[in-house]
């Protein structure tokens, strides 16, 4: 049984993908391009990616290869309509990184409702030093209790985001970009009233048809002035351009984005124009990735691997 693991860099040199070779011989490439695909799985019968398109032009010529396991709960990569035709399994990992995305999600609120660039700024600065009284009242922030917190995509991660918000003593309420009707603890709201009321607006959602470019112009104009705007789903959910302009022009107060519709980020994106840290802060691509949640997407792809050797369906997408 040979596996090949496409992007091993995807989980970070301080975390071993060894463990794979339990079952079969590993060979493991730090990046593969996709033009470099169809050499690298021509004899492989178990491929293991995350980012690299899976499709008949990548893989068409690998006559041998029975499972696509990813590194990752996305699977946006994959072709699974030519999988299935192929009769090819296709196995992700999910809730692996619910709570780093759950923190991460915290930490970008909180440093743009309390100003910390700023804060942190002024301090070291020496204007702190210099001022009279022990406090500092001329950036005002506000307390996240009280405010209404929306979340777009119910899944692992925006269930947990929600008892977080309600924690913290927020209004929560919760749009479906599927119209499934499943029975939350948190009031369902239209896509309108979920714009309009939030004071914190969270993507969880994957990206399809439905949610892509979700939040556009018209979308953002619905929304407060003083609202944040939080991405940790997928970039593309989001049109950056027209985020871009809505900052520049005050229609909402911020946001905190951890994915970009091109990753890197394009030196051309007009969010690279905003350096205010207090309206915008983008991480890159990394709410996902503490080190805990990368040994366990690992761990938790091999046990996939097991299941699929020994008959079992486990996460399987196909």
């Amino acid at each position: 049984m040979k596996i090949v693991v496409l992007e091993r860099g995807t989980v970070g040199a301080d975390v071993s993908v060894d463990l794979l070779s339990r079952y079969g011989e590993l060979i493991a490439y730090e990046n593969t391009l996709p033009e470099e695909i169809p050499e690298r799985v021509a004899d492989a019968d178990i491929i293991v990616a995350n980012k690299r398109p899976i499709n008949e032009k990548t893989i068409g010529g690998a006559d041998k290869v029975k499972l696509v396991c990813q590194f990752a709960t996305g699977y946006d990569n994959i072709d699974i309509d030519y999988c299935r035709k192929r009769n090819i399994a296709v196995v992700n990992v999910s809730n692996y990184s619910t709570d780093a995305v759950v923190q991460h999600t915290f930490a970008l609120t909180f440093y743009l409702l309390e100003h910390l660039r700023f804060y942190d700024d002024y301090v070291k600065s020496g204007e702190y030093s210099r001022q009279s009284r022990f406090s500092y009242f001329d950036r005002v922030y506000t307390e996240l209790s009280g405010k209404t917190w929306g979340i777009i995509g119910m899944g692992n991660i925006g269930r947990s985001v929600a008892k977080a918000a309600e924690a913290f003593g927020c209004r929560v309420i919760r749009y479906s970009t599927s119209g499934s009707k499943r029975e939350e603890a948190w009031a369902e709201a239209d896509l309108d009233t979920i714009l309009k009321e939030s004071d914190i607006l969270s993507l969880h959602c994957p990206l399809n048809d439905q949610t892509r470019y979700l939040i556009d112009a018209a979308a953002l104009k619905k929304m407060k002035k003083t609202a944040i705007l939080i991405n940790v789903a997928r970039g593309a959910v989001v049109n950056n351009a027209d985020l871009a302009e809505a900052l520049e022009a005050g229609t909402i107060a911020a946001a905190g984005l951890d994915v970009m519709e091109q990753e890197p980020i394009a030196e051309e994106n007009p969010l690279m124009r905003i350096k205010d840290s207090d309206r915008l802060i983008i991480t890159p691509h990394m709410a996902w990735a503490s080190l805990e949640a990368r040994r366990r997407v690992v761990e938790e792809a091999g046990l996939n691997i097991e299941a699929f050797l020994k008959g079992e369906c486990r996460n399987r997408i196909v």
